[in-house]
C-alpha cells in the first residue's frame, strides 16, 4: 500500500512538474487518478468530528466498510453514474454579533470526491498561482500575507494602499467563467463535467431544495481552489500583465481568498486601480463592498482617499 501511495505522490509531482515546465499545456487525462488509493488518502484526512449531510452518513459509519464503500464509488465515478448531492444548510452564531450566517455541509462522499479532485488541481494550479497569492493554499496562511505586506511597507516605497473586498465572492461566482477558466489548463471532459455537476448540486434547507445557478458549494472541499482559480485569471494576471504595466511607480497585489490590498509609490496608481478594478471584477460578475474597499495614504496622520 505504501508503494501505491508513493506511486499516487509521485504521479501527481509529474503532473506538477509538467504544468510548471508547459504552462499553456491542457491536461487531457487526469481523472484515472481518482482511484482506490487517492481516495482512501483523502478519506484519511477527513475529520472524524465533522457535521453529517442530508444522507446523515458519518465518517465512522463510512469506514466500517471503507473498502467496499470506495469501490463501489470508484466504479460509479468511472462509470459517470456519481451524482452530488445538495448540500445541507444550517445556521451558526456569528462571533461578535446576535445574528446567524449560513453553513453548508456536503454528504460524506461528496467531500471524498472533492478532496481527491482537489489533490489533482492543486498539482497543476499551485504551479501557476501567483507568489502573492495567500488564501486557502498549501503551507500559506493569512499571516504570511501580513508578513509580505509589512516587508513591502518597510521597503520605504508605499505611499498609498487601496484595501478591497469583494462583495459575497463565493455566493456570485459565475458557472460559465468559472468553467472557461479550468478549460484554459484541463481538457479532461469527466473532470469538468464532476466539476460542473458539484456547482449545480444545490442547497437543501428545511426540506426545500434550491438550485445553484451561481457560486460555489457551500461548504465544498474544493470550493477553495475553484475560488483561487477564478480570482487568478480574474483579478491576478489582469493586474499583473496588464495594470501593473502601465504603473507610474512600484505597485504589488497581496490577495488572500476574496480580500486583497495593493501598495502604490504614486497616488495616480492607486487612484486609477480604485476605479479600473471595479470595471474588471464586473467583467465576471463581482463587485467590491464600498464600505470595506478605500485607499489608504500612508503614514500618519493618514486619510482615506475618494476617486473624483
Amino acid at each position: 500500500m505504501l508503494r501505491r501511495e508513493e506511486n499516487v505522490n509521485t504521479t501527481l509531482q509529474r503532473i506538477a512538474l509538467k504544468a510548471r515546465s508547459e504552462p499553456k499545456f491542457q491536461f487531457t487525462s487526469l481523472f484515472h487518478l481518482m482511484d482506490l488509493e487517492l481516495l482512501r488518502g483523502c478519506f484519511a484526512g477527513l475529520r472524524t468530528d465533522a457535521a453529517a449531510g442530508i444522507d446523515r452518513v458519518t465518517k465512522q459509519e463510512y469506514g466500517q466498510n471503507l473498502e467496499e464503500n470506495l469501490t463501489t464509488l470508484v466504479n460509479h465515478l468511472h462509470q459517470m453514474a456519481y451524482r452530488p448531492q445538495p448540500v445541507k444548510r444550517v445556521y451558526i452564531p456569528k462571533p461578535g454579533s446576535d445574528k446567524l450566517r449560513p453553513l453548508g455541509v456536503p454528504v460524506l462522499e461528496d467531500k471524498l470526491v472533492q478532496a481527491g479532485m482537489v489533490r489533482i488541481l492543486e498539482a497543476i494550479y499551485e504551479q501557476d498561482f501567483i507568489g502573492d497569492s495567500y488564501g486557502f493554499r498549501p503551507g500559506r496562511g493569512c499571516h504570511h500575507a501580513l508578513r509580505t505586506l509589512n516587508l513591502e511597507v518597510h521597503k520605504g516605497m508605499v505611499n498609498y494602499v487601496v484595501e478591497a473586498d469583494i462583495r459575497g465572492f463565493f455566493d456570485n461566482v459565475n458557472h460559465d467563467w468559472l468553467m472557461k477558466f479550468l478549460g484554459h489548463r484541463i481538457a479532461d471532459k469527466r473532470m469538468l463535467r464532476y466539476i460542473k455537476r458539484f456547482l449545480i448540486a444545490g442547497v437543501m434547507e428545511e426540506g426545500r431544495y434550491w438550485v445553484s445557478e451561481k457560486g460555489t458549494p457551500q461548504g465544498g472541499v474544493i470550493s477553495p481552489i475553484l475560488a483561487n482559480i477564478y480570482l487568478h485569471y480574474g483579478l491576478d494576471l489582469w493586474f499583473e500583465r496588464r495594470f501593473w504595466q502601465s504603473c507610474m511607480g512600484p505597485a504589488r497585489l497581496i490577495r488572500y481568498a476574496d480580500d486583497f490590498v495593493v501598495t502604490f509609490q504614486k497616488k495616480e496608481d492607486a487612484m486609477e486601480f480604485y476605479r479600473e478594478v471595479e470595471e474588471r471584477l464586473a467583467l465576471f460578475s463581482l463587485s467590491v463592498a464600498p464600505e470595506k474597499t478605500k485607499v489608504l495614504e500612508f503614514g500618519p496622520p493618514g486619510s482615506v482617499l475618494r476617486p473624483n
